[in-house]
């Protein structure tokens, strides 16, 4: 995965991670908001109740139960119901008790077990007593003893909580969540004997249904994913393209630094002017590109200054070893030192034509004399200048392969394709055949030099351009090679711009390829072609 991916999957992680905090601190805010809203509602609904109940003159606890029977709904419950349209009101008398009493009652109780007298005789006043409205008074609201034992421990003996209740008029399972407010204390219920109020301590439970406020609640959870999705998607949009922004300096720099060799070591990296890690990187590569370009420098200067030097002391020897040969009389033994002297010279006079070539084709120097070249005519020509050596060694020369028109120095990689042949003629090859063949839609040409010698262990191939370095079973020394064929090989090629590989199996022969850009070149007749 590339950087840029990581960097925008990183950021678009971030954001989603904080989205998604703010998502559910922003649901959880507005519900409780709202359920802030809705308790301080049931407050008021219970304060104008209460301050309305005498007046309503409510029926008997078993007159309530004929809201639904056939009698029909009771004219004070439909006032109630008019004045409280939105609540479900319950409210259930205790008398003989009060509130100071049954926490002290509570407080003397220590288990769940000696309670539970208390609670059943609450229970059983409650529900000879219980008026409903807004609830069906067959499935009343009713508190569990945890729920009953906390409002009356509670200071202002007062309970908010929220409890799944059968809406009225509805089959038995249609539950409905409800937000209740409970109450215990005074309530005055009806008018007394001498015209005035009765006060009765009583549970009011005052209701509201929380059907539509989940409802709310839902379509602004999907409202939020929406936007959430959204968000993450234009967040990560957002990141790719600011992280390839942000990268864009530093993909310039690599994309510098590649195209950056051997040949063109005094080219630089472009240095943005960011003020971060980036330059710094790019201000780091320019420096030790200076100073590869002066050892590259040095080294070049050397190898061509001691070629130069050695010519001349070189052919002297050559020259006076070959006078003595012709024109002195010596003996066998000195005619022999004097062919090896002979003989050595003219290898490290050819060694010394390959380091010079080494070092302009290192410092840039090499010049190409392109021209049109049709592939199967140039290695034919190739061949035919060879056919002499290979029929002394008993090798087989063969040229295939399709003609293609190139454009190349004929005379660079004549002494490419040489080089080849001579290297899989000293392997000891019997058969070798010369190919090419058009690559990559014609844009490229591969030529190819196949033997079938004895083959390269792998653990040569990577090495084999490597500068003075020989397979010592099938290129050795005797044999006159430095070393620097393969080098000046790849050097060559290079300057065309192409790539040179070999492919070997031991015990199956080589195939050394050379594959180089066609060029812009028209449409050539074979008279045409050198």
């Amino acid at each position: 995965m590339t950087l840029r991916w990581r960097l925008t999957l990183f950021y678009t992680g971030l954001l989603a991670a904080l989205l998604t905090v703010v998502a559910v601190a922003t649901l959880a805010l507005m519900r409780n908001n709202l359920l802030l809203g809705v308790d301080r509602d049931l407050q008021d609904t219970y304060r104008q109740f209460t301050s309305f109940f005498s007046q309503l003159e409510l029926p008997p606890p078993a007159s309530a139960l004929g809201e639904s029977l056939e009698s029909g709904v009771p004219p004070q419950l439909s006032t109630a119901r008019y004045l409280f349209p939105n609540a479900a009101i319950q409210i259930e008398e205790l008398p003989f008790y009060d509130g100071a009493s049954l926490s002290q009652a509570l407080l003397e109780m220590d288990s769940a077990a000696d309670r539970q007298p208390l609670f059943a005789s609450l229970r059983r006043l409650a529900d000879s007593t219980r008026r409903v409205v807004g609830l069906d008074p067959n499935a009343p609201i009713r508190l569990s003893d945890e729920d009953l034992a906390r409002l009356i421990r509670s200071p202002e003996q007062r309970l908010t909580i929220t409890q799944m209740v059968k809406e009225p008029y509805q089959p038995q399972h249609a539950l409905v969540p409800m937000r209740v407010f409970v109450t215990l204390g005074p309530v005055q219920i009806e008018p007394g004997v001498v015209g005035g109020p009765r006060e009765s301590f009583a549970l009011t439970y005052v209701g509201r249904n929380l059907t539509s406020l989940n409802d709310t609640l839902m379509q602004l959870q999907r409202v939020i994913l929406l936007l959430f999705l959204l968000g993450l998607l234009t967040a990560g949009v957002g990141a790719y393209l600011l992280a390839g922004q942000a990268l864009r300096p530093l993909r310039q720099v690599q994309q510098a630094a590649e195209r950056i060799g051997g040949q063109n070591l005094a080219e630089r990296v472009p240095e943005p002017r960011t003020g971060d890690e980036v330059q710094a990187l790019a201000h780091a590569l320019n420096a030790m590109l200076s100073r590869l370009e002066a050892s590259f420098e040095a080294q070049r200067r050397f190898t061509s200054d001691a070629s130069h030097e050695l010519r001349t002391p070189v052919t002297a020897i050559s020259g006076h070893a070959s006078y003595l040969l012709r024109r002195t009389h010596p003996t066998e033994q000195q005619r022999e030192s004097l062919g090896i002297i002979r003989s050595e010279s003219e290898r490290l006079t050819t060694l010394i034509a390959s380091l010079l070539q080494l070092a302009r084709s290192d410092s840039g120097a090499l010049v190409l004399t392109r021209q049109p070249i049709l592939a199967v005519l140039f290695l034919t020509e190739v061949a035919r200048e060879l056919m002499p050596l290979a029929q002394a060694q008993g090798t087989e020369l063969t040229v295939q392969g399709q003609d293609v028109a190139f454009e190349g120095d004929p005379d660079r990689l004549r002494q490419v394709i040489i080089n080849l042949v001579g290297n899989a003629l000293k392997a000891g090859a019997q058969h070798i055949t010369l190919g090419s063949q058009p690559e990559e839609n014609g844009q490229e040409v591969r030529l190819s030099v196949r033997d079938d010698g004895p083959g390269i262990s792998p653990e040569h191939l990577e090495r084999l351009f490597d500068r003075f370095y020989r397979v010592e079973d099938s290129r050795s020394r005797d044999q006159g090679g430095a070393g620097l064929g393969l080098s000046i090989a790849k050097g060559i090629v290079d300057a065309h711009g192409g790539r040179i590989w070999l492919e070997s199996e031991p015990g199956k022969g080589t195939t050394a390829y050379v594959q180089l850009p066609v060029g812009d070149i028209p449409a050539l007749e074979e008279e045409d072609v050198p």
